[in-house]
């Protein structure tokens, strides 16, 4: 079972371009149909308003309050796949490479479970606010998502958010326990010119390693209990559930610590409002200047305190004593930035539109070890880049321009550069936004690529810069509830991991057509298909493989049932992707790795039965999935799908997920 709290929160994904069209038919920029806010009464007191911002965006946003899709609550979207458990290692099916410039360690394989910096809303609201969230589903899995924010004065907001994913998993050495958290504060001077934006975010994941099992034994009688087929990696423990677990023996280990404050200064023009009670003022920016200063850390493990080694003779050519041995790499960064920024703004009246130039420094203390706790490599390096931006979002809302750039001046990624343009329009209001964009990228390959790294096991080998081109664009119908999309990739030098462990590059360019669509079907009334179809093909020889056809549907009832304060949704969910060369998992690299011999294909397509309603400020869900999983000769749920090579489903999950918000 699977109680998760969710409620008006949109936890939108980079990696899902359909997101904020599901449910509610919304539009980019905000442009769409119309989105509940989170202004309610309580009963006994005023109502609360409450909005929130990005810390790279000015314009402030209410909550989504939509039901229709679960993985907006959760932390991994409806196109990822991973290894067999929440909170171990995934990849999405949709084709989505490394486009920022500069500096990357590689280890991306969690990248679901992180808070990240950029992704912090920074509040503004009357009253103090409170979501509590809890997830309970089979096998003990946990999900608990607690959020406070309040205004300690009305021009300062503070708040924190805390998240705990814990699952033991259906099979032996997979449990996961990962923990986040997050503190934040924005606050505005009185007379409005000043700006001071803090975050501190830690992330620490933790996440076992079985290097897959034997297939083949799903089919066996003596293995109906999942948790006793033997595991290649990690002792035999069948049976084992260590409920809220951190003692994991063999695993990756994944902590980061962001360290954020910004700091804004305007000069400008002042003027007021003036009412019957009071004076509001107000400030016109036309200079802002900025400063930026962070400190990140970034550690990567990989340990096993039973190295067998034959697994690790036969799959990364490591030899040691016979039997068992400890095994422990590790990947230390630690790196500061200091960025200046200057914005001008042609139009006083319109805060998005704005020209930024800037420059920043960067330093680099990085460390890895190896078993033995000796220093494998040790340097110290910087980076200087400029950049720019300019954006536009008209006050009549018809034009959103956004461009921007930057180039890496010296240091250890010297030459690498990014540069996107995006243009929106507003064709008509039945017609909806039309979207154009161009994206080119000239990077430094991963850090997990370089001979420094303790995870690099290959002879050396010389890596020239990747370059990514995206071309893309999108229609969002909103008035049929309809968004199609378009990418088109040309991809050159890519680096890639050739096996377990070996490393390469693509010799020669290589291409990627990406289409999306996404519909809203009206069955009758209240009763409604959501359907989503993903087409990628490849031209040309490239280490990159994904489904030529993915889809997913919602069929279902979406209504009230004639009950005024009750808003519920219930059907059926069905998500199907096509037989493909999926990539192998290599645990010890904590990597996704290239492989052309052999496909995956679903026995069935995932099916999901699914109940979600709200009541007032009471949200729940109840699903039931993997229904496909069921094996009509014996009637227990076996017949698992093998999304990814050694790494099965679990069988029937049931999940129940109440949220609850609380206004002080």
């Amino acid at each position: 079972m699977i109680l998760l709290l969710a409620g008006w929160m949109n936890n939108t994904s980079a990696q899902d371009p359909f997101r904020r069209l599901q449910g509610m038919g919304r539009g980019i920029g905000g442009g769409g149909g119309k989105v509940d806010s989170m202004a309610h009464r309580t009963g006994l007191e005023d109502s609360i308003t409450i909005r929130f911002r990005y810390l790279d965006s000015s314009r402030l946003r209410n909550f989504d309050s939509s039901l229709t899709d679960f993985f907006d609550r959760f932390p991994t979207p409806w196109s990822s796949i991973n290894l067999g458990n929440l909170g171990t290692a995934a990849r999405n099916l949709v084709f989505t490479p490394q486009m920022r410039s500069g500096w990357d360690h590689g280890f991306h394989g969690f990248d679901n479970y992180l808070f990240k910096p950029e992704e912090t809303k920074f509040y503004t609201t009357t009253r103090p606010f409170s979501e509590v969230a809890y997830v309970l589903g089979s096998k003990a899995e946990q999900f608990i998502n607690l959020t406070h924010t309040q205004n300690i004065r009305p021009n300062w907001n503070a708040g924190f958010q805390y998240r705990l994913i814990n699952s033991p998993g259906t099979f032996q050495n997979q449990s996961t326990n990962h923990n986040n958290y997050r503190f934040h504060s924005w606050y505005q001077s009185k007379n409005k010119r000043y700006q001071n934006f803090f975050v501190i975010v830690g992330n620490k994941l933790q996440a076992g390693e079985n290097g897959g099992i034997n297939t083949t034994l799903l089919d066996s009688s003596t293995y109906r209990e999942r948790s006793s087929i033997p595991t290649l990696l990690g002792i035999d423990q069948p049976g084992s559930r260590n409920f809220f677990t951190s003692s994991i023996a063999t695993g990756s280990f994944f902590t980061t610590g962001n360290y954020m404050m910004r700091q804004q200064y305007d000069l400008g023009q002042k003027d007021s409002i003036v009412t019957d009670s009071s004076v509001i003022p107000l400030f016109y920016p036309r200079l802002r200047l900025e400063h930026t200063i962070s400190y990140n850390t970034y550690k990567y493990r990989f340990k096993d305190q039973n190295g067998d080694s034959a697994y690790y003779k036969d799959n990364y050519n490591i030899n040691f004593a016979q039997g068992t041995q400890p095994w422990f790499t590790q990947d230390f960064w630690k790196i500061l930035t200091n960025d200046f920024s200057i914005y001008q703004f042609p139009d006083a009246k319109n805060p998005q539109q704005f020209i930024k130039v800037g420059a920043a420094y960067q330093h680099f203390d990085f460390t890895s070890l190896h078993t033995d706790n000796t220093p494998w490599g040790r340097f110290k390096d910087n980076n200087l880049y400029i950049h720019g931006e300019y954006r536009n979002k008209t006050k009549n809302q018809k034009w959103d321009i956004e461009a921007f750039g930057n180039f890496y001046v010296n240091g250890m990624n010297s030459g690498n550069y990014t540069a996107y343009l995006s243009l929106q329009r507003l064709l008509s209001k039945k017609l909806g936004y039309l979207q154009l964009g161009f994206q080119n990228t000239n990077r430094t390959p991963s850090f997990v690529f370089d001979i420094y790294s303790g995870f690099y096991r290959n002879p050396p080998v010389t890596f020239n810069k990747e370059n990514i081109t995206n071309i893309f664009g999108s229609l969002d119908i909103t008035a049929l509830k309809m968004k199609l999309s378009a990418n088109y990739y040309l991809i050159t030098n890519l680096a890639y991991m050739r096996d377990l462990y070996n490393v390469a590059q693509a010799k020669d360019p290589f291409n990627i057509l990406q289409v999306n669509a996404f519909k809203v079907f009206r069955l009758g009334k209240n009763w409604n298909w959501r359907a989503t179809a993903i087409f990628q093909q490849r031209a040309g020889d490239g280490p990159v493989n994904m489904p030529l056809f993915t889809t997913r549907n919602q069929i279902g009832y979406d209504g009230n049932l004639g009950f005024k304060n009750l808003n519920m949704s219930l059907g059926l969910e069905v998500r199907y992707f096509t037989p493909y060369y999926a990539d192998l998992w290599s645990p010890l690299m904590g990597q996704y790795t290239f492989q052309d011999s052999a496909k995956v294909q679903l026995n069935m397509p995932d099916i999901g039965a699914y109940l979600h309603f709200r009541i007032k400020t009471f949200t729940a869900y109840v699903r039931v999935e993997n229904l496909n999983a069921l094996d009509p000769s014996t009637g227990s749920f076996t017949n698992n799908n093998i999304p990814t090579i050694g790494y099965p489903y679990p069988g029937m999950q049931f999940r129940v997920g109440i949220f609850w918000s609380f206004v002080n």
